[in-house]
């Protein structure tokens, strides 16, 4: 008998925890819990080809202890997980720091002490604006998941030009010189979750011009959940174009603005916990208004209310959640989020 797409995504996630848990066994220093997960949110759709997002499962697993090994596993065409062991220095060289992540990719820090300093991690093929829909190329299916990146001289992870299936996942993001974690150009179908962002200002940005509805409309779907914004100043994200876009369960603390929705994009704010944040979510921004619901979130002292505009496509539409107490936030995320955690 035929088997229902249902149960194919089902069956699916089996098999790739299963992969994933096999490979938990040789990784001395990752946990169980850690390797078997499998992503939520919008990297778990199936679409464009790809069902949900397993990364490197199924490749061989390395382990990058310098610089020279971690450049050369993350370009190569096959699947691999990488483990990341101790501090790794991504050089600026003639490419400002940023440095090219293939398709099929487990990206995965050993212990809580991996780091990458320096420089950032890009994914997806160059920039071309005469693109308008995904190219065969495109880069697709990475996992990033415990790591500590810090002190790029450019963006500490960048995601562009029709990148989809990216799940980003307990990691820490700080002190880099433009974003934090930037994704824009048609990329598609990214969970950003139980990531800590600190000591850094321009911290997420989904969409990178109003000029870029070509690329753009239709796509940038994200989730954002379960991530603890310690101080990071601002872009907690800032949309353009993307819709849906999920946030939800995310702990603001200390920050000059939660989530700008601008240029049409549409934005669902809920079970978020804002504590001493100027504005929580704002639609009237910069460039044309957006579009923005919010349900069941927590205020305290924010000088302003979150601005709410228009309907937005329901992120169940695309998949099931399970949405926590907004009252509990302040409690389950500092303590989850980040590397180490899982």
């Amino acid at each position: 008998m035929p088997t229902s797409p249902g149960n194919r995504r089902a069956l699916l996630k089996l098999v790739t925890a299963a992969a994933l848990a096999t490979t938990a066994v040789a990784l001395p220093g990752a946990t169980r819990a850690s390797a078997a997960a499998t992503p939520d949110g919008f990297a778990s759709v199936d679409a464009l080809g790809q069902n949900s997002t397993t990364g490197g499962a199924g490749g061989a697993v390395v382990t990058a202890t310098t610089t020279a090994q971690l450049l050369d596993y993350i370009a190569r065409p096959q699947p691999l997980v990488v483990q990341v062991k101790g501090t790794i220095t991504l050089p600026t060289g003639n490419s400002d720091g940023m440095h090219d992540v293939a398709s099929d990719k487990t990206i995965v820090g050993l212990g809580p002490d991996a780091r990458l300093v320096g420089g950032g991690l890009n994914i997806g093929v160059p920039v071309n604006d005469d693109v308008t829909t995904p190219p065969a190329n495109a880069v697709h299916n990475i996992i990033i998941r415990n790591l500590s990146i810090t002190g790029a001289t450019d963006d500490l992870l960048n995601v562009q030009m029709f990148s989809h299936h990216i799940w980003i996942d307990h990691n820490d993001f700080s002190n880099g010189d433009d974003g934090a974690v930037d994704i824009k150009r048609g990329s598609d179908f990214v969970t950003v979750s139980w990531n800590r962002f600190h000591d850094h200002d321009k911290t997420l940005l989904l969409g990178h011009d109003d000029d870029n509805g070509a690329q753009d409309v239709g796509r940038l779907r994200v989730t954002y959940h379960h991530n603890y914004f310690d101080g990071s100043d601002q872009r907690n994200p800032r949309v353009r174009f993307g819709e849906s876009v999920h946030v939800y369960n995310n702990y603001y603390r200390d920050n000059s603005y939660g989530v700008a929705s601008t240029m049409n994009a549409g934005v669902v704010l809920e079970g978020n916990y804002f504590h001493s944040v100027n504005n929580p979510g704002r639609v009237d921004f910069s460039g044309d208004l957006g579009r923005m619901v919010a349900r069941d979130n927590v205020l305290v002292d924010c000088n302003h209310r979150i601005e709410v505009r228009g309907s937005v496509v329901e992120p169940r539409t695309y998949y099931a959640y399970t949405l926590d107490r907004a009252a509990d936030v302040p409690t389950t995320v500092p303590a989850g989020a980040g590397v180490g955690r899982v």
